[in-house]
């Protein structure tokens, strides 16, 4: 007899139904699996084995025969299990067929329970999708796929759950989504907290309140790290799309709490880290930190340290918001929409230009130094701004400071501004919607015209400058971009010059 019944696996973030087809026939006692699976799919005829006959029943003396379709895609994974071993019973004849319309995702212990797996938000999506009604899931992931709306989920902790579920002896109780559960209420780190650096922590709330990608560069223990780490305290809250995309791509990477991802990534990956770790793959591949940070901040510390090669990489990501992984059998899609972040020293002594210490480095060490930046990259850190050593006075006076609550609720204000011209945030707009929304007049355009032959600018670094005074105007709730807006945006694009051009 040959029974059907359904499961699902991944490629990149999205998921794919498998059909599960079970033959059991007469002859000599054997298994055999097929349908392009990967060493762990094949080692689930032993884990299903030890499975069945421990949670009380004897798995089929027989010629049995599984073959997961469509067979021209790679099955990679332990999510298999639990569909598999319901398929053979279901070809044995001893669980009904049912309407055709449940999905199985889990791993199976040798004990029969139910393993939790990675990606089972995904999973379900691409279930419901293909018009299943119902999915049976571990119960550690029930409270993450019950956020796919238009399909019953159902959690497990045992095969025999499911087994009593589907013989009708006893239903296992429905989960559904609580979205009260998944707030995280762990405060984080205020901007109250930062002592002085008025323009360092302006330009954080523009970046913020546009999306644009911001270097601050200056001396050791200026506050560079301290101020990159309390960003994500002033974005505004994520939309449920929002959410639900940085869940899937946490638990594809088996990253995510027990349901919904509610507050902005933040990622601050180490200096060491290879390029299939920043930008995703390996021999399966994966998402890496920039599909980590999608709707988030990408914290990119001590910036000439990370290999210029890999720093490369980042360019085509920043433009597109996207990410492709190729690979010889695979080709994965992830979102890339990150906010980049990035601090660095002006020298390899950290004090070339500080006020308060001389720098020991040689003219050549300080350019050799820079160099390790290429003028590619950045060009694409639309804000530049310093990060000066404090005074004593700046350090003790920190007590007047704003906290993240107060920035984050104009940084929300001009976001809702800017979302009614553009689903996209400023740093994103097209050469459309920007010569539609940053119309300039007379004397905003001949101070950006003066500026873009002094600082020898790029056809990118103008568009940026716009961009930005776009997000000042919206910060001042103005209709229209002025030449003050212009002026403080040009005023964060001096940095190139100081440094690189010195």
């Amino acid at each position: 007899m040959v029974a059907k019944t359904y499961g699902a696996g991944i490629v990149g973030i999205d998921g794919f139904l498998v059909t599960v087809e079970c033959s059991v026939r007469r002859g000599m006692a054997r298994f055999d699996l097929v349908g392009l699976p990967d060493n762990a799919v094949r080692e689930a005829r032993e884990r299903v084995r030890a499975a069945c006959v421990n949670s009380g029943l004897a798995f089929p003396n027989s010629a049995v025969l599984v073959n997961l379709a469509p067979a021209n895609l790679k099955k990679e994974g332990s999510a298999f299990d639990l569909a598999i071993l319901v398929g053979i019973l279901r070809a044995d004849g001893r669980i009904p067929e049912g309407d055709g319309a449940d999905c199985f995702i889990g791993e199976l212990s040798l004990s029969g329970e139910v393993r939790p797996t990675a990606g089972v938000l995904s999973l379900t999506l691409a279930a419901r999708d293909a018009g299943c009604k119902r999915i049976f899931v571990p119960r550690e992931n029930a409270a993450e796929a019950a956020i796919a709306e238009g399909i019953e989920v159902f959690g497990v902790t045992a095969f025999s759950e499911v087994l009593d579920h589907l013989t009708d002896r006893k239903r296992v109780s429905r989960t559904v989504f609580d979205p009260n559960t998944v707030a995280d209420d762990r405060p984080l780190p205020d901007f109250r907290e930062v002592a002085g650096q008025v323009k360092a922590r302006r330009a954080a709330e523009i970046a913020a309140a546009g999306g644009h990608n911001l270097l601050l560069i200056g001396p050791p223990g200026s506050g560079k790290s301290m101020i990159a780490k309390r960003i994500p305290s002033i974005l505004p809250p994520m939309s449920f799309q929002e959410s639900v995309e940085v869940t899937r791509v946490h638990s594809v990477a088996g990253m995510a709490p027990a349901g919904l991802v509610t507050r902005r990534p933040f990622r601050s990956p180490h200096h060491t880290v290879s390029a299939a770790g920043m930008i995703g793959g390996g021999s399966n591949p994966r998402p890496g930190e920039i599909s980590l940070a999608d709707h988030g901040v990408l914290f990119l510390d001590e910036l000439p340290e990370f290999a210029p090669s890999l720093l490369e990489t980042l360019r085509q990501p920043l433009e597109d918001g996207r990410v492709t992984v190729t690979r010889v059998a695979a080709r994965a899609d992830y979102p890339a929409s990150f906010m980049l972040v990035c601090a660095m020293n002006p020298c390899r002594c950290g004090y070339f230009g500080d006020r308060n210490h001389p720098c020991t480095c040689r003219p050549e060490e300080v350019r050799r130094y820079l160099s390790r930046i290429s003028g590619p990259l950045l060009d694409r850190m639309d804000i530049q701004v310093e990060v000066p050593s404090l005074t004593y006075t700046e350090l003790t006076s920190r007590r007047t400071n704003e906290t993240s609550a107060e920035i984050r609720e104009r940084v929300t204000a001009a976001r809702e501004r800017s979302k009614r011209r553009s689903e996209r945030p400023n740093a994103r707009l097209t050469p459309e919607e920007l010569a539609r929304d940053c119309a300039l007049d007379a004397a905003a355009s001949d101070m950006l015209r003066a500026a873009f032959e002094k600082l020898g600018l790029s056809a990118r670094g103008h568009d940026k400058i716009l961009r930005i005074a776009r997000t000042v105007a919206d910060l001042a709730d103005s209709p229209t971009v002025t030449a003050d807006h212009i002026a403080e945006a040009i005023a964060y694009r001096t940095l190139d010059r100081k440094y690189w051009r010195e």
